[in-house]
């Protein structure tokens, strides 16, 4: 009968250490925060910053007219001679943003564009170049090198460049294949740079659907997710160092034994 209870008692505490785990496991477990949420959440949208790598094309009616803003990078000598049975488009210029979060346009010379949106930037080229068309141009701003990195315990660490140049949490999670089972949802880091220069390091809990409302629930551009391992996969990891250790500790001695067994015969 005492055996009975004991054995109860163990299967009681596994299955009570085997829930508490388990709530660490899943993501955003309280929708309702979310669902029951009055205020509207404005939509994302990436803000240029220092380093960006800038795509702009200018387009009217007229292709001679808008001609001089697009500039074009001049195609090697070697690969015209090895391209010249086929017919290529022409590379468009990027314009990489300074620190002071300028770019050197044709026409236009300096622009201001940093902490700028996509749209607004494209506003305000179309209104720099009224002097200069008889129309008003189409203008199309892209981030040419808008990525993010995701490193720790993922399945397939490294960096993502993101064409849609809008990307949160749990996608920048997926495109690394998700957290293994030794990653502490509780506690992802955040590492980010601001267009000053000032870094910050944010801890996030994946679990809490709160997290959707966050300001760092969308990840800008540059942005380092690190996952951090829980406590099993530390434990592991000495596993392997204190083995190493044993097993040559018991060679030594071994060794050791032997010898004075020889010397004593």
């Amino acid at each position: 009968m005492r055996l009975h209870k004991i054995a109860c008692l163990a299967v009681a505490l596994t299955l009570t250490a085997g829930c508490t785990s388990y709530k660490n496991v899943p993501y955003l477990q309280d929708p309702e925060v979310v669902n029951n949420y009055g205020k509207e959440i404005p939509l994302y949208d990436a803000k240029i910053m220092p380093k960006d790598l800038l795509s702009i094309t200018i387009n009217t009616t007229d292709p001679q007219a808008s001609a001089p803003f697009n500039l074009t990078v001049q195609t090697p000598l070697n690969a015209a001679l090895t391209n010249i049975n086929t017919t290529t488009q022409p590379t468009l210029q990027q314009y990489l943003v300074n620190n002071k979060g300028e770019i050197d346009f044709p026409v236009l010379g300096r622009l201001q564009v940093g902490g700028l949106t996509k749209n607004q930037a494209e506003d305000l080229i179309r209104e720099k170049l009224t002097p200069y068309l008889k129309e008003a141009p189409i203008v199309t701003v892209r981030m040419a090198n808008y990525k993010i990195s995701v490193l720790g315990e993922v399945t397939r660490p490294g960096t993502f460049t993101v064409s849609n140049e809008k990307v949160n949490v749990l996608e920048a999670l997926a495109m690394a294949g998700d957290m293994t089972v030794y990653g502490v949802r509780t506690n992802v880091k955040l590492i980010r740079e601001d267009a000053d220069g000032k870094r910050e390091i944010k801890e996030l809990d994946l679990t809490k659907s709160d997290l959707v409302l966050s300001p760092y629930f969308y990840l800008r551009q540059n942005d380092i997710l690190y996952v951090t391992p829980n406590k099993t996969k530390a434990k592991n990891s000495d596993i392997g160092n204190t083995t190493t250790t044993v097993i040559s500790a018991t060679s030594i001695l071994v060794s050791i034994a032997s010898l004075i067994v020889n010397i004593l015969r």
